[in-house]
């Protein structure tokens, strides 16, 4: 543990980099995975799309059971195949949106579809379009699930992306790979630890905001 205390000490910038450059690739995914997934999640709530919900859901879980080096090691191939970089930002970026996207939208369905119908129905009487019914009610109403699934897929994907350092992606996991290659027990320390914390912070600011945008009512 003293190693690793004098490491950090000795090394600022070098783990300033790491924590920058996982947080890039982190941030890109969850912004990106975030649009697909709530969009993805809204459409397949709708009216006689229940057949096309069961087919998106049962992929996405199929997909969370892919190996985290097998579906790198696929998209560096596929990538690789149609000429884009097979190593490095953009494989990495892919994976983890794949891999944050359950969580997204099984909650983001599931929170939709259980909206009491009772206060659908006071919408439709006061005149409301379905669109207005999706922004005023729905939404508002399921904000606070569909935020509990952004909050998993972000701890997910900060924790995968550690992997990311192999196809040379860098982040936090090159210090634990280097630490286990070199058998130096305090970069393993480092990483582990930074990416926990990272995880940790995360976690805490996105509680933070779905507090300030969780309508006062619900929070009560």
């Amino acid at each position: 543990m003293l190693d690793a205390y004098q490491f950090v000490i000795q090394h600022p910038k070098m783990l300033a980099g790491w924590v920058v450059d996982h947080l890039c690739i982190s941030l890109v995914a969850i912004i990106i995975g975030t649009v697909l997934g709530v969009t993805l999640g809204i459409f397949i709530t709708g009216k006689g799309r229940q057949q096309i919900a069961e087919v998106v859901l049962y992929f996405a879980e199929i997909m969370m059971t892919v190996p985290s080096l097998a579906l790198f090691g696929l998209l560096m191939i596929l990538l690789g195949s149609l000429g884009f970089s097979a190593i490095g930002f953009l494989p990495a970026v892919i994976a983890l949106i794949v891999y944050g996207q359950l969580p997204i939208l099984r909650n983001t369905y599931t929170a939709i579809r259980q909206v009491d119908p009772a206060m659908i129905e006071a919408g439709r009487g006061m005149g409301m379009s379905e669109r207005q019914l999706l922004l005023r009610i729905r939404l508002p109403l399921a904000l606070p699930v569909i935020m509990a699934g952004l909050r998993n897929a972000m701890v997910l994907i900060i924790g995968i992306g550690t992997i990311a350092a192999l196809i040379g992606a860098g982040g936090l996991g090159v210090p634990i790979f280097r630490g286990l290659r070199n058998a130096r027990t305090d970069l393993i320390i480092i990483g582990g630890v930074s990416v926990s914390a990272l995880a940790l912070l995360v976690d805490g600011l996105m509680a933070l905001f779905e507090r300030l945008i969780t309508p006062k009512g619900l929070r009560e």
